[in-house]
């Protein structure tokens, strides 16, 4: 019997989970891929400003309900991007939450054409605004909630 393969957008969520395990604030764990031709051409996860102390280290600094210390996974994976001159117009992000209204709006400006998320989080206008601007929307809900419930079950 033949395994099966994970498909293109299967493989780069993996990849997106696996960067959100290097996130630095424990509210919530969040990794981007920026994928174009198949190549990934940078990473982010939610971590703090470089060089200041992370919220697991520090504590989290709140401002109303959400914690300001840390940068968001997709903003990284954009200054990643750019810090290495690294062209991103016209690829996709894989995002293991759906990206804030901020996020969403720096997607939009570096040229990202594809946003592939993992779990739906807060801010239904990226909706509204993908629809607007020809920006896919890609919802893996389904797939990372099997994927988590496969590998949450005890193997016989």
């Amino acid at each position: 019997m033949a395994r099966e393969r994970a498909s293109w957008d299967q493989y780069f969520m993996n990849i997106a989970t696996e960067v959100a395990t290097r996130a630095t604030c424990d509210r919530k764990h969040v990794g981007a891929v920026v994928v174009r031709d198949k190549s990934i051409l940078a990473t982010g996860y939610n971590g703090s400003i470089r060089g200041l102390g992370h919220c697991d280290e520090e504590g989290h600094l709140m401002e109303e309900g959400h914690c300001v210390r840390t940068v968001h996974a997709e903003a990284n994976a954009i200054v990643q991007a750019a810090k290495h001159g690294m062209g991103i117009e016209g690829a996709s992000i894989y995002v293991t939450a759906s990206p804030c209204w901020q996020c969403f709006r720096l997607i939009a400006n570096a040229g990202l054409v594809r946003i592939v998320f993992g779990e739906f989080y807060r801010d239904q206008r990226i909706f509204e605004f993908s629809t607007r601007l020809g920006i896919e929307l890609a919802d893996l809900s389904e797939y990372v909630a099997a994927k988590k419930k496969a590998t949450a079950e005890p193997r016989a």
